[in-house]
């Protein structure tokens, strides 16, 4: 079993400058369920954004829908008018690329944004689609066996789990 040892708490810091070069004044932040909403939600917060940020789900546009279903994530919400946006995308784990895929689906349900970017606290590589984050705060390399996932705790630091897949 390998064994990585990633500071998450030194690579949120590594986003939050790395959004910050990324964000212009009217930028709108839009987490990933549910690792990447909570990346959003502190981002708002640390750059001193008014409103709120976006939170946006995958699950009806995934192209594996048939074998995982409906999950307990959260579900899309949009507090700001998606036509014409600037948004940055947030999500922890950058892999296959289908889950960009699916929430690039997602968001234009809503409308068409004037941008979308991405910025991603890992790109782990092993991509089945050309989806390229703007922003990873840390490219690593694991096996296909294993997962990555954003992990908080009650008082909102955060951590990775690292899972060898059944």
């Amino acid at each position: 079993m390998t064994t990585l040892a990633l500071d998450a708490e030194a690579l949120y810091k590594e986003l939050l400058r790395g959004v910050r070069g990324l964000c212009q004044a009217d930028t709108r932040l839009v987490g990933i369920t549910s690792g990447g909403a909570w990346l959003a939600q502190r981002l708002q917060r640390d750059l001193g954004l008014s409103g709120e940020a976006g939170q946006v789900s995958s699950v009806m546009h995934r192209d594996d829908f048939a074998q995982r279903g409906l999950s307990a994530g959260g579900q899309t919400q949009l507090p700001f008018e998606v036509d014409g946006a600037d948004i940055l995308v947030l999500d922890d784990v950058l892999y296959t690329g289908r889950t960009i895929r699916a929430v690039l689906n997602e968001l234009f349900d809503y409308g068409r944004p004037a941008r979308v970017q991405l910025a991603v606290l890992v790109d782990r590589g092993g991509r089945q689609l050309p989806v390229q984050a703007d922003f990873a705060a840390a490219r690593v390399a694991l096996p296909e066996s294993q997962s990555l996932a954003l992990a908080r705790d009650d008082a909102g630091a955060f951590s990775f789990q690292v899972e060898d897949k059944a």
